[in-house]
């Protein structure tokens, strides 16, 4: 039988969840949380927050199994929570003074002020797992789940020091490079995510490695169709113009074009990259050397073909939809509002299971207006 999930729902509660977690502790520290709700857009502004689709599907894939969400909060807020000490630490690295229109917190604040508040939403983020304990969950559940995470933020780090290394040397950046680089940056933290859930409602590791196998590959589509709304996403429909060219982003699109360009073509990119504030008719350009050598159709396929990897019927789960509905939440892309489905399809797994279903979580390949 159907059960309805509110998004609006599950999003308060995450967030109620967070706000036990990052509240002040004594007058004397009341700026260091102040800056990280200020961050999470949790400061009572009414600013605009995150998408919170890691926790998000955490909670679904808990919920699919279990059949509630509330127990699974806890680690919904600690994956949050994680995710935001990066973004933290990530805006000072790339010297972004904004994010989600509003002041980055080392613009506000100062570099040395900014990476301790990431330091904090980092150490609060274990500190969020401790009431699993008290909810009941065995300890070595909760251990399990610890040693997941901790594995997660090592992945990130390092997949931050391949981009970081990868933009300080000329021609380091490959396709192979770029998608070792995606898994431990922005696949590896989904996939945990989805597989902290299961972990939490099921001992049956089988089970639990599926739902992984599910995030994982997500979360490179995921990636895959940032990077093509980065270059070709429609402004009235993303609430952003794409800025990746301009910016000099090296996503996918970019440096398949690099490796596949015939000289002249791979001459001219290399030119209009090194250009330091491209006008229209530059970033025009070098759209068109992008579509030319095949970039945006070889980067669409391979979101598509993570999508249709992802397990859902061709692994053994069936497509018996559980419904999550609700107004989508807003983009992690600097506060854009890109189009996310109103509804979420969760298939049976085996023996009654459910799993998240891929297609309807607005990560499949991007049209081909896109």
């Amino acid at each position: 039988m159907s059960t309805d999930l509110d998004v609006a729902e599950l999003i308060a509660a995450t967030e109620d969840e967070i706000l036990r977690v990052v509240r002040d502790r004594d007058p004397s520290t009341q700026g260091v949380y102040r800056m990280v709700r200020y961050h999470l857009g949790l400061d009572g502004s009414g600013a605009a927050a995150g998408k919170r689709i890691r926790p998000l599907l955490g909670l679904l894939a808990y919920a699919s199994i279990a059949g509630d969400y509330e127990r699974a909060l806890p680690g919904a807020a600690a994956v949050e929570l994680g995710h935001n000490f990066s973004l933290v630490h990530d805006d000072i690295e790339d010297g972004d003074r904004e994010r989600r229109h509003r002041p980055t917190v080392w613009a506000l604040h100062g570099i040395p002020q900014a990476i301790n508040a990431g330091d904090t939403l980092f150490t609060l983020s274990r500190i969020a797992l401790h009431r699993l304990t008290d909810l009941g969950f065995p300890d070595a559940k909760v251990l399990r789940l610890v040693r997941l995470y901790d594995e997660t933020c090592l992945r990130l780090c390092e997949g931050q020091y391949i981009d970081i290394w990868t933009s300080e040397h000329d021609d380091a950046m490959s396709v192979d490079l770029y998608f070792d680089m995606i898994g431990r940056k922005t696949a590896a933290l989904i996939a945990a995510a989805i597989e902290a859930g299961a972990l939490l409602a099921t001992d049956d590791d089988e089970v639990i490695a599926r739902y992984r196998a599910f995030g994982w590959a997500l979360g490179l589509a995921f990636q895959l169709n940032d990077d093509l709304l980065g270059i070709w996403g429609e402004e009235r429909a993303t609430g952003k113009e794409p800025t990746d060219l301009a910016r000099h982003k090296k996503t996918l699109p970019v440096i398949y074009a690099f490796e596949h360009a015939g000289p002249e073509d791979r001459s001219r990119l290399a030119a209009l990259y090194a250009t330091e504030s491209p006008d229209r008719g530059e970033i025009a350009e070098a759209v068109g050397i992008l579509e030319r050598t095949g970039a945006r159709d070889y980067t669409r396929d391979a979101a598509q073909r993570y999508r249709d990897e992802a397990p859902s019927g061709e692994a053994g789960l069936v497509p018996e939809p559980h419904r999550v509905t609700g107004e989508p939440p807003a983009d992690d892309r600097s506060g854009s509002n890109r189009p996310a489905p109103r509804s979420i399809g969760v298939p049976a797994a085996p023996n009654g299971r459910r799993a998240v279903a891929c297609r309807s979580l607005g990560v499949a390949a991007a049209p081909a207006s896109a």
